[in-house]
């Protein structure tokens, strides 16, 4: 016998994904038919999908959130199951970066893991400035990071602190991706106590 819950639920994730198709073409910036040349789906059923006038089956589900870089619970914005303390979902920019929250507490520091593509070592990079103390570690890959007058080049295992109002910038360089933790918190909170030298 069929839960009438279960099935209500399915219902509602499945009507409201016309409106996160479009959102998520929207944000790329492309075409439905550019669209429906990644997938293999026609432009007239893409349109009729984030149109919510056609139900989409797992066999058009599976390409979309592919291409669009996202899972499918994302893409269907599925009910959460499972403990809430550990059902953390990616977050990724129409750069590339895919942003992990780890810490759902308010206030506080925030840790957050990163997973940025490969970078362009002559690209004119832009610092920017705001309220916080940062600390970063490095997983994998090479850091990038610019620092006031500072270019520094990070690897794994080594990790890095500073006030975010100093200006900063990080990437990945074109070593290839990097993968880094960020323990970000507010203006004078540090993520560690650091401890000074003994003096005679």
């Amino acid at each position: 016998m069929t839960d009438p819950l279960t099935t209500s639920d399915t219902d509602r994730a499945l009507d409201a994904v016309g409106t996160r198709l479009k959102q998520l073409r929207t944000r790329r910036d492309i075409t439905l038919a550019d669209l429906a040349a990644q997938t293999g789906i026609s432009v007239s059923t893409l349109s009729r999908l984030e149109a919510g006038l056609r139900r989409p089956t797992l066999e058009q589900l599976l390409p979309l959130a592919r291409v669009h870089g996202v899972t499918l619970d994302e893409l269907v914005d599925a009910p959460a199951t499972g403990n809430p303390r550990v059902n953390l979902r990616p977050i990724r920019n129409d750069m590339g970066w895919v942003m992990l929250p780890l810490t759902k507490r308010a206030g506080g520091i925030q840790a957050y893991k990163f997973v940025v593509p490969r970078g362009d070592d002559d690209a004119v990079v832009e610092q920017r400035t705001h309220d916080g103390w940062d600390w970063v570690y490095v997983l994998d890959g090479t850091l990038r990071l610019v620092l006031g007058e500072h270019d520094l080049l990070l690897k794994p295992g080594e990790a890095a602190e500073f006030d975010c109002r100093t200006p900063h910038w990080f990437g990945a360089t074109s070593a290839g991706p990097v993968e880094f933790l960020s323990l970000i918190g507010r203006q004078g909170e540090r993520a560690h106590v650091r401890a000074s030298t003994a003096r005679a």
